[in-house]
């Protein structure tokens, strides 16, 4: 199997993420429209079922950047014949094809879910704000999923 059905396969793994995430964004746009779920109160009060909505949202939200920087960048640089060895290389060369705006919105991105993953919810005033800046930035995401999609296409034989 070569890099280019490889990829094929990965995007569309990775679409199924990406549905389920937008599915997930529209549930808390609907839910933020009721409530302000960033208030502690507010969320400590949230029904279990409005809570899970949050969970999955910021796990499709770790599994489509993981998912990215770990199975679709640097196989996706290969088919367009740009040598990568290094994930800083890597990175560099993402930015440069203009898939992610900048490597410091991305290392920003992985930072917060990172600490997402780590401190949830033991500081929720903390984690509340990162929980903000996830949901804020799915637009961000979307467009590093999209851009790599588009740049798979061009390459596609």
């Amino acid at each position: 199997m070569n890099n280019q059905e490889i990829l094929k396969k990965r995007f569309d793994k990775l679409e199924k993420h990406y549905i389920a995430f937008k599915e997930y964004k529209n549930l808390i746009d609907d839910l933020l429209q009721e409530i302000n779920i960033y208030d502690q109160f507010i969320f400590n009060a949230l029904q279990p079922q409005k809570r899970a909505i949050l969970d999955a949202y910021l796990k499709r939200f770790a599994s489509i950047q993981d998912f990215l920087g770990a199975k679709i960048f640097s196989p996706l640089l290969e088919i367009a014949g740009i040598d990568n060895s290094k994930m800083s290389e890597v990175l560099y060369n993402i930015e440069k094809e203009e898939i992610i705006d900048s490597l410091e919105n991305w290392i920003e991105l992985r930072e917060v879910r990172n600490e997402l993953e780590h401190d949830y919810p033991q500081e929720l005033e903390e984690a509340l704000k990162d929980l903000k800046y996830c949901i804020d930035s799915f637009e961000k995401l979307e467009n590093y999923y999209l851009n790599s999609l588009i740049f798979f296409k061009k390459y596609q034989k």
